[in-house]
């Protein structure tokens, strides 16, 4: 792991300046609804219109991935969100009011577009780099502190930029973007190719293929993380969107103390996803009851917080729901990556990756929405889907029992990924 330090390093700025990009906007956006005559569904939009291309384009960098490499797509997707940024610094710089708004969504589309092609191909690209399974647990558990940690960061430096100017934060996307793009370029070194492997490139229909075999086989436990995932990004987006609203509104908290306050339930994410990927090893019992813990304290984290409007309860309560989240992340990442060999894995963690940026998509609008409804029915909402991640976590996410023993997925993955391609050579 030592000799690829500075791999890491390139890789993980990836889902730190990713998560930036995206979560540095969310303090701002009660700023940028006065700023554009606008409404907070509106508003939540420049949010979702990043999650929701970034879902429909990751199975496609996915594809690309596998096929022609991991650098080659993440370094042109770098490019893409970095022109994205500028886009809509161009539109909040000479343009006003809904003109202003619909250019600025083009932007974000750009960006969600190169998102697609970067921090979900970090996944598999560490899992490429190593072969021992204990070091992709810690390194993914690295990768997920920096995207963590670029949440914790954001809301302080977004509410920060948003106090000198509201299209701040837009302005530092492409500086971060060429960043991470010069890290990438000169630091990472991919691994060398298998004979075999080099010559083997996927095709579109063998792409579709495996897909649909892979799901078939394994896909009870496989729909169960993806949906923890989703679940997970639907409630960090969701509830960090409805306290900026309210600390804004409500308690008149504005600029850096507002960002401070909404770093505290993301510092203790943070803490968490570092903590549990280093203990989680390549123990996939582990990782499945850790998951379920998490799932567990997030929920009771949501019913509590569901009786309580007061903003240090609140506030206490949702740092809890962090560090659920915080332990579930690393440990589902880690189930999703190490079971199957390398030409399989960008197919699957690209799934994996849209339904994570399906919850990021959703969890502002929707929030945005239920806000109308009142306390109670936001985190009661908030609560049955912690509830049903936790059952999935008890029920469906049963990799080692199902393959009798604790490698049992990557033997029965890599046995199924011969037999499919025996049987195409045929």
């Amino acid at each position: 792991m030592k000799d690829k330090k500075w791999d890491l390093v390139a890789l993980a700025s990836i889902p730190l300046i990713m998560t930036l990009g995206n979560s540095m906007l969310l303090p701002t956006l009660p700023q940028i609804e006065h700023a554009l005559g606008i409404n907070s569904f509106q508003v939540s939009m420049i949010i979702t219109v990043y999650g929701l291309i970034a879902i429909l384009m990751i199975p496609v960098a996915g594809f690309f991935s596998d096929r022609y490499g991991r650098k080659i797509v993440i370094l042109p997707s770098l490019m893409l969100a970095a022109i994205g940024g500028v886009v809509c610094v161009i539109a909040a710089w000479f343009m006003k009011g809904y003109s202003a708004y619909w250019v600025i969504l083009a932007g974000r589309l750009l960006q969600g577009i190169g998102a697609a092609g970067a921090f979900p191909i970090v996944l598999p690209f560490v899992g490429d780099l190593f072969k021992d399974e204990k070091e992709v647990s810690k390194s993914l558990g690295l990768i997920e502190t920096s995207n963590t940690f670029g949440k914790v960061l954001s809301p302080i430096l977004g509410a920060y930029l948003g106090t000198l100017l509201w299209y701040a934060p837009f302005i530092a996307i492409p500086f971060l973007c060429i960043l991470s793009f010069v890290l990438v370029l000169f630091l990472v070194k991919p691994p060398k190719k298998e004979d075999q492997a080099a010559e083997e490139k996927p095709t579109l229909r063998k792409f579709l293929s495996d897909i649909k075999d892979i799901l078939h086989k394994r896909g009870r436990w496989l729909y169960a993380i993806f949906a923890i995932g989703g679940i997970c990004m639907f409630v960090t987006f969701g509830v960090l969107f409805y306290l900026s609203e309210i600390l804004e509104t409500k308690h008149k908290l504005h600029g850096a103390m507002k960002g401070l306050v909404l770093a505290i339930p993301l510092a203790l994410l943070c803490l968490a996803s570092y903590g549990c990927g280093k203990i989680i090893g390549q123990n996939k019992a582990l990782m499945k009851w850790l998951g379920f813990g998490g799932m567990v304290l997030l929920t009771g984290a949501m019913v509590v917080t569901g009786f309580n409007k007061g903003i240090y309860m609140m506030v206490a309560f949702l740092t809890v729901s962090g560090i659920g989240i915080g332990v579930v992340l690393p440990c589902m990442d880690a189930l999703i990556t190490e079971a199957f060999e390398k030409e399989n894995r960008g197919t699957i963690t690209s799934l994996y990756s849209s339904m994570r940026f399906i919850g990021v998509a959703l969890g502002p609008p929707v929030v945005s929405l239920l806000m109308t409804r009142g306390h109670w029915v936001l985190f009661g909402t908030m609560t049955v889907l912690g509830a049903v991640g936790g059952l999935l976590s008890l029920f469906a996410v049963t990799p080692s029992k199902e393959e009798g023993g604790e490698d049992g997925v990557k033997k029965t993955a890599k046995s199924f990924s011969i037999r499919t391609q025996r049987a195409r050579a045929r």
